[in-house]
């Protein structure tokens, strides 16, 4: 396999809960990321799927360094992004962009949308002809017209809301795109489109994506590989139909087991996890997710962290005794 283009080793962001200064006891810190890793090819949809709360928008935003992280390295092409200064990120911001969760709240309410989608020529200083060229092939790649540029974010629907926030997060022609829940916001029967848009951009232009979702079925349709993480961890990664036809992680089990059946008739176990993601706080020694496993045995389990190790076929998972392995 080629070099990765994102490249993601031993991340570590921890939140701090008390100030330095007027703590009178240890500073308690928010476990938010730990010691994560993953690479991402080019041209590759890469899946981050967990509960609220389980971290997978904070990795997000790390790798984009919109936070810093305290420790491990990120990697952007081959070049070493972790300690990287304000202007050589500035000057690297075209190559990565964003598409938000919630689509009225990223655009400027009292702007038009023209407006709003004129800012990254404006802050990139591109020139007016190649901004406008640009701009119609786009409006006609997402099937909408220009004219509807003229309105305000709360004169359309939600979903050609979405659509335009693709086309602001295109207009610089980035190699690598965050799309952080970006269907979740959406009625059902638009998210198709959504999500068809999305395979299209890496199947016409070979986009590298990373997409977050909290939905087993999005991810599924939309990603290559998908890593599970849980409470700042990865818990399993590998392609995604391999790991959704060997699951080998109790997590993964369980989140899958929760979804939907294909069939009213079909027979299908409904796992149910007991209470909500442990206290990010003062995370315990041993599986994180051991409070909630129903394959917990004491001992191994409640002592000592999994490290996340091959099964087999690229598939990888956290655990002491993995599921399903012969």
């Amino acid at each position: 396999m080629s070099e990765p283009f994102i490249s993601v080793k031993n991340i570590k962001k921890y939140f701090s809960l008390d100030d330095y200064k007027v703590a009178k006891s240890k500073v308690r810190y928010v476990h938010a990321v730990d010691y994560v890793s993953f690479d991402i090819q080019r041209g590759e949809i890469f899946g981050i799927i967990g509960e609220s709360g389980s971290g997978k928008s904070t990795i997000g935003r790390c790798i984009l360094r919109l936070i810093d992280i305290d420790s491990g390295e990120i990697y952007f092409d081959g070049t070493d992004i972790t300690h990287m200064g304000k202007k050589e990120m500035n000057a690297l911001r075209p190559r990565m962009q964003m598409v938000f969760q919630n689509p009225l709240a990223s655009f400027n309410p009292k702007k038009t949308l023209r407006f709003s989608l004129e800012g990254s020529a404006r802050i990139h200083k591109i020139k007016t002809e190649e901004y406008k060229k640009r701009l119609s092939q786009l409006m006609e790649y997402i099937g909408l017209s220009e004219d509807m540029l003229s309105r305000y974010p709360s004169g359309i629907s939600g979903g050609q809301l979405q659509r335009l926030a693709i086309v602001r997060a295109l207009m610089l022609s980035p190699d690598f795109i965050l799309a952080d829940e970006p269907v979740s916001a959406l009625d059902v029967s638009v998210q198709a489109n959504i999500l068809n848009l999305m395979l299209d951009l890496k199947n016409d232009y070979n986009q590298t994506i990373l997409f977050i979702s909290h939905d087993l079925n999005v991810v599924r349709h939309v990603c290559d590989r998908v890593a599970v993480v849980y409470l700042g961890a990865i818990m399993e990664m590998g392609p995604v139909e391999e790991v959704y036809a060997h699951v080998h992680h109790p997590y993964t089990e369980a989140l899958i087991s929760a979804k939907p059946k294909e069939h009213p008739l079909s027979e299908k176990e409904h796992i149910l996890l007991e209470g909500d993601i442990p206290n990010a706080i003062d995370i315990k020694d041993g599986c994180r997710f051991a409070g909630r496993c129903r394959y917990f045995r004491e001992g191994l389990c409640s002592h000592r962290t999994p490290k996340l190790r091959e099964i087999g076929n690229g598939h990888f998972a956290a655990c002491h005794f993995p599921i399903n392995v012969d």
